[in-house]
């Protein structure tokens, strides 16, 4: 089949005003670190399952690679269009549907293209909880969250993205559409299939809903910004703290003093609440569906507890609203201090959480003998394992001439997260910008089983092509 009449094939499947090329792709075309560049030969905007199922069958008997987008939010290259792979972008944001919400089942099912806040925000008017929660989270979309198997603030707690999933629905490679929306929270009638499209960033299929589980709201919510000399001392807190609320604990973000320093220098904001700078902060954040005064009573005494043993050397609680905003806005300030600096080099690693503070220090070392003057900054979601360590270009260097040093930084980082029994990636995938290292992580009969489902699946190759599996 010609490839020149392809714009108007699928123009008569969705309609012309849905298939974008030429000037019209470009809110499409780049990632969004706007570091690499997508080449479609179209953006496509469908509006239905039905139709992305039409697409997929017509991209299949052509064998034309097709490319999920959703919020373009992803950070590894997942959602971009190689140059010379002749792909389409498939853009769901047309898929913004509410299916259902059932507050007596604690369910709700939305389609792919659904902004995370506006789920966030319809589970909440019917007084329920959805724990999705990314700095991400006004703009990434259901079906990249799962298909990435996001992670964010709330995983210690609640898990992942495929930890909240109850069923799919699933357009195949070739067409035809898998509907596993179920809602059941036991079914063993045969293999769970919906794992296998949980994380797998649209290479074996493009999910277009799916059924979540929801929680009750929580009514009361203690938020503590807490000094701490050292990671191993965050780690110490984080058991007492876990131990203490009866593991009511929901978030535990660790931060560098790099986070204050940097908001003061490099954003012009003030936000230093504690009288003494410290070297490191954990933000903590514990809830439970019963209001009253017990849950603050037993984070004070975690906390207590901890500075008379030396753990933590000052603390202080939100008492509103607007100060647990605020407290929050100090974690969200790093990924907008990094842009900032420019040239930051930005990992996405976990170890096991015992081996947190030997992997900081260790790294921190590594990075600092590689470049004079390199500025790390590692935070994130200790409670978890998950640290994004990250490292800023030293004051006054040529962004371009670091950025060449950028693989050997990740290179140095990931050799230091897999030396202490990690992954190079917690929650933001792989992508295009990772592949190549899957070779050298993964089990080799592990690898084959990968590009095995993905032969079985997607024996045309046409879905999401160049990502996550390194070539062959």
């Amino acid at each position: 089949m010609m490839r020149d009449d392809l714009p108007g094939r699928l123009a008569a499947l969705i309609g012309p005003d849905h298939v974008l090329t030429g000037d019209a792709m470009a809110p499409y075309a780049f990632d969004w670190r706007r570091r690499q560049e997508s080449r479609p030969l179209a953006v496509l905007r469908p509006g239905s399952t039905a139709e992305v199922a039409a697409i997929t069958r017509l991209c299949a008997q052509d064998r034309v690679p097709l490319v999920p987008q959703g919020g373009n939010t992803g950070l590894v290259g997942g959602t971009v269009a190689i140059p010379g792979m002749g792909s389409l972008i498939l853009n769901l944001g047309r898929l913004n549907r509410v299916r259902a919400l059932d507050p007596a089942d604690h369910t709700l099912t939305a389609e792919a293209g659904c902004v995370l806040a506006d789920l966030q925000a319809a589970a909440a008017a019917a007084d329920r909880y959805l724990p999705l929660s990314l700095g991400s989270e006004g703009t990434c979309m259901l079906g990249g969250a799962l298909s990435s198997n996001a992670g964010g603030i709330l995983t210690l707690r609640y898990g992942n993205a495929r930890d909240l999933v109850l069923g799919l629905e699933v357009v195949l490679p070739d067409g035809r559409v898998w509907n596993g929306l179920r809602t059941l929270r036991k079914d063993n009638s045969g293999y769970d299939l919906k794992h296998l499209f949980l994380g797998a960033e649209g290479t074996l299929g493009i999910i277009t809903a799916a059924s979540l589980k929801l929680y009750p709201r929580p009514r009361q919510v203690e938020t503590a910004l807490v000094a701490v000399p050292d990671p191993a001392a965050a780690l110490a807190l984080l058991g007492l703290a876990r131990t203490g609320t009866g593991d009511s604990l929901s978030a535990f973000e660790l931060m560098p003093r790099f986070t204050f320093d940097g908001s003061r220098d490099i954003l012009g904001r003030e936000q230093d609440p504690l009288a003494e700078p410290s070297p490191w902060y954990v933000l903590m954040e514990a809830g439970s569906g019963m209001a009253g005064p017990l849950l603050r009573r037993q984070v004070e005494a975690v906390l207590e507890t901890a500075l008379e043993q030396g753990f933590v050397t000052d603390a202080i609680f939100a008492d509103s609203l607007e100060q647990t905003r605020k407290l929050w806005l100090i974690r969200e300030s790093l990924p907008e201090i990094g842009r900032k600096i420019g040239g930051a080099v930005h990992t996405d690693i976990s170890v096991p959480v015992s081996r947190i503070p030997d992997f900081v220090a260790t790294t921190l070392a590594a990075v600092a003998a590689y470049m004079p003057g390199i500025r790390p900054y590692p935070f994130g979601h200790v409670g978890d394992g998950n640290i994004h360590f990250n490292v800023g270009r030293p004051a006054g260097m040529d962004t371009a001439a670091y950025l060449a040093h950028a693989p050997a930084i990740a290179g140095l980082i990931h050799a230091s997260a897999l030396a202490h029994g990690g992954s190079i990636s917690a929650e933001h995938g792989i992508g295009n910008l990772k592949a190549g290292e899957m070779v050298r992580i993964k089990d080799p009969v592990e690898l084959d089983l990968m590009r095995s489902l993905k032969e079985l699946l997607d024996p045309t190759g046409i879905m999401n092509p160049g990502k996550m599996l390194p070539p062959s």
